[in-house]
């Protein structure tokens, strides 16, 4: 069986990432496409080979699908997601949730109270490396995390009707569009949330009145500190995307393992601990741990598991809550910068 999806926001992300990478999955059907500009609506349609409609009531009339994905803007989430939850839709939806944390609570809240599943566009969760990130930390190989930390940036100056650029249609700048996959991968392998958090965010390059240069110091539930950075004035051939993790046994380091493409390369070494203490801090050679992993498509495994969710009543691997929360930490953070003070969420 396969899950018909309808799509509401068919440009951007949604064309060139997210619906050639439902077209691979097992378990999908692309059913409908939404998208408000009529002449992009009708091209979308003709290359991939459904039917388009211009707004969400003739794609709930039209269009016979269990599952929506939306990718338009931000503002208009919340409202999306109520619509798709009253037509018993399940959805899937872009990071943020909605243009609050609130607001996104709120959906989050309807969404069970429907009873339909909601899970948010967090599509890094699903690239091999970060799985296999993950279960080295679960399995104890970098003992005790005492920091995790990372970085993501582009170069995104002024373009007119751009709304990442207006905080009013997207609720914020690089943190908010750029920061929060570094948040949620930091959480998601560490397994802990971040409890404390402190905050630079500015707008040093461009005119524009979202940030576009932001950088955190963190501290985790687990004790871990870290430090998080995004950026919207680094140029793209500058850029170095990574996240780095040590403990008291080893260290991860994933070199452009994070982006819409699964690539880069680990580094990791894991020293097994109990080593005495050496003056001289000379580094003694040990063996780096391979990550035997198959690479794929994010985009392809997410809209996989979010359909096994729904065909076989399995746990989401990205649930709305952990991105209601993710959404509050990027929230505390301008609230940081603002106040220069230390803001607690746990």
């Amino acid at each position: 069986m396969k899950i018909k999806w309808g799509v509401i926001g068919g440009g951007g992300i949604a064309d060139r990432r997210t619906m050639p990478g439902m077209l691979l999955a097992g378990n999908a059907e692309l059913a409908g496409i939404m998208e408000v500009n009529g002449d992009l609506a009708g091209k979308l349609g003709e290359k991939y080979g459904v039917k388009a409609y211009d707004s969400i009531e003739s794609l709930f009339a039209g269009c016979e699908c269990d599952a929506v994905y939306i990718a338009s803007p931000v503002v208009y989430h919340k409202e999306q997601i109520l619509a798709a939850a009253d037509a018993g839709k399940h959805i899937l939806v872009e990071k943020p949730v909605a243009l609050t944390a609130g607001e996104a609570q709120e959906a989050a809240d309807y969404c069970e109270k429907k009873g339909v599943l909601l899970a948010a566009g967090f599509m890094m969760r699903f690239a091999a490396y970060h799985q296999q990130m993950k279960k080295w930390v679960a399995e104890g190989k970098l003992g005790k995390v005492v920091n995790a930390s990372g970085q993501f940036t582009c170069w995104y100056p002024e373009i007119k009707g751009a709304w990442r650029q207006k905080k009013s249609l997207s609720g914020g700048g690089a943190l908010m569009d750029m920061g929060v996959h570094v948040i949620d991968l930091l959480q998601y392998v560490t397994g802990s949330r971040i409890r404390r958090v402190g905050a630079f965010c500015d707008t040093k390059t461009f005119s524009y009145e979202v940030d576009d240069s932001a950088s955190l110091l963190v501290q985790f539930e687990s004790g871990a500190n870290g430090c998080i950075h995004a950026n919207f004035n680094i140029p793209d051939e500058a850029a170095k995307w990574r996240v780095e993790f040590y403990g008291t046994k080893g260290r991860i380091i994933g070199d452009e393992t994070i982006g819409q493409a699964e690539a880069g390369e680990v580094d990791a070494l894991f020293t097994g601990g109990g080593a005495g203490y050496d003056a001289a801090q000379n580094k003694k050679t040990a063996r780096q741990a391979e990550a035997e992993v198959e690479l794929g498509n994010m985009y392809t495994k997410e809209i996989e598991s979010f359909g096994e969710s729904l065909l076989k009543g399995l746990p989401l691997e990205c649930p709305a809550a952990d991105a209601v929360f993710v959404q509050r930490v990027a929230e505390a953070a301008y609230l940081s910068a603002e106040t220069g003070k230390f803001i607690s969420l746990l």
